[in-house]
């Protein structure tokens, strides 16, 4: 398993979004990476498979006295494999306290918001990689190391504070919702957290300026505030928002940085481009770079990622807040605004459902018919008192529960977009409706 001329990192819980980017990235280095995890199947260990990273299902004796242990912070400080490294003696750093050390090295650019990180981060990590030698770690389990980096972009969570071991050269600041109920009070204290955050900021901060929070902030750099009031420091102006995507003229104060079109849907990424133009002009890249740049922007993993199935639109997104639920619809009136809009959700923990209900109703009553699955429960919270019928009968637009061993009653809809959003493990909907409709459509030649 080991090889003793060498130091090994061994990832607990490899497979984690934040975990398998960060594999990634010093398996790129040089570095020799190997982790464990659960055996149940994750998106994120398609890349760590690709890159023949070896990954062990969790056991203590995975750990050898050769090793450097990251531990995943789903994971507390009894599980057996962080036990047996203690035992052993061995160095035992947590993954936020790891990026914490590593972007020390670079100029770094962190993005953190309740949401919006990836999408924000994966576009930041496109535009800056291809004009200057970029090292980045987006929230979807990709990661990507150079060794001769000189830009590090990284996704920072702010759940249990754990973002507040960077101290990034710059950070975007997408938003500041009430999220996370199972440990933040109340959006007061999530503000906390942002606002220590931007005591922590070197360089300068990019804030969305319709946040009443984030207005509110206070910091010991400059502010930049973007969006498309008058009052924003960094401005959208002429946008046009069509079917391939969208396009907007940037001013910075009263000066025309320049035009940039945009292959993604909703105001949100034009919001989350902002951002990343902001940063980009405060560095002095070239703008046309960064527009040709912009314009190539594949999208990140489970961020509106679709497919055509039959006469079907199938949409596989990660969202799990209301905001993000409002924005995945809106993008999707934006590129199929003749078409029926479906949405299946799984909600994302017990807490967060309970405290969210209203909000999660309101945000999917925006769809035209809306499909339920039932409460997803995380490796940090496996029950709670509340089920997904609570949240059916709020719910105007239909609210039906389905199973994943019957997805039938989403075949009532054609020609649409239907859309499978949530944090947990959704897609086996979608897999089961994919296979149901293939079958269906052959049955009917």
């Amino acid at each position: 398993m080991t090889n003793q001329n060498k130091r090994i990192y061994h990832f607990v819980g490899i497979k984690g979004s934040g975990m398998s980017s960060l594999a990634l990235i010093l398996h790129e280095q040089g570095e020799q990476v190997q982790g464990s995890d659960v055996e149940k199947y994750f998106f994120t260990q398609v890349g760590l498979e690709e890159a023949n990273i070896p990954i062990y299902t969790f056991n203590a004796d995975n750990i050898t006295k050769d090793l450097t242990v990251i531990a995943g912070n789903a994971f507390s400080d009894d599980h057996e494999e962080l036990v047996r490294a203690r035992k052993l003696g061995l160095k035992v750093i947590r993954y936020h306290d790891f990026i914490g050390h590593f972007i020390q090295h670079f100029t770094s650019i962190a993005v953190t918001g309740s949401h919006g990180k990836t999408s924000t981060t994966g576009l930041l990590a496109h535009v800056l990689s291809g004009i200057e030698p970029t090292s980045y770690l987006i929230g979807d389990g990709t990661g990507h190391g150079r060794p001769d980096a000189e830009f590090f972009a990284f996704e920072a969570c702010e759940y249990q504070r754990h973002f507040l071991a960077y101290r990034p050269d710059y950070v975007i600041m997408t938003n500041i919702d009430f999220d996370h109920p199972d440990y933040y009070k109340s959006i007061d204290d999530v503000f906390s957290a942002f606002q220590t955050m931007a005591k922590q900021v070197n360089k300068g901060i990019l804030a969305f300026g319709d946040d009443p929070y984030l207005r509110k902030l206070e910091a010991d750099v400059p502010i930049y505030y973007y969006g498309v009031n008058p009052e924003d420091d960094i401005r959208a102006e002429n946008i046009a928002r069509t079917t391939t995507g969208s396009a907007f003229d940037v001013y910075f104060h009263d000066d025309f940085i320049g035009h940039f079109d945009l292959p993604a849907f909703g105001q949100h990424n034009i919001n989350n481009a902002l951002g990343v133009i902001a940063t980009a002009h405060l560095e002095g890249f070239d703008m046309k770079k960064v527009a040709e740049e912009m314009d190539s922007f594949p999208g990140v993993k489970r961020r509106f990622s679709e497919k055509k199935v039959s006469d079907m639109v199938i949409v596989d997104d990660y969202a799990h807040h209301p905001a993000e639920i409002k924005a995945t619809i809106d993008g999707a009136r934006q590129k199929y605004p003749t078409k029926e809009i479906i949405a299946v959700f799984q909600p994302h923990t017990f807490s967060r459902t309970i405290a969210l209900m209203d909000e999660f109703a309101e945000a999917l009553n925006l769809a035209d018919k809306v499909y339920l699955c039932d409460i997803f429960s995380s490796a940090r919270e496996k029950e709670g008192d509340v089920k997904i019928e609570d949240l059916g009968a709020k719910i105007d637009k239909g609210g039906d529960v389905i199973q994943e061993n019957n997805v039938s009653p989403l075949l009532n809809h054609e020609d649409a977009v239907i859309i499978f959003m949530g944090a947990g493990d959704v897609q086996k909907f979608e897999r089961s409706y994919e296979n149901l409709l293939s079958n269906t459509t052959r049955s009917a030649l």
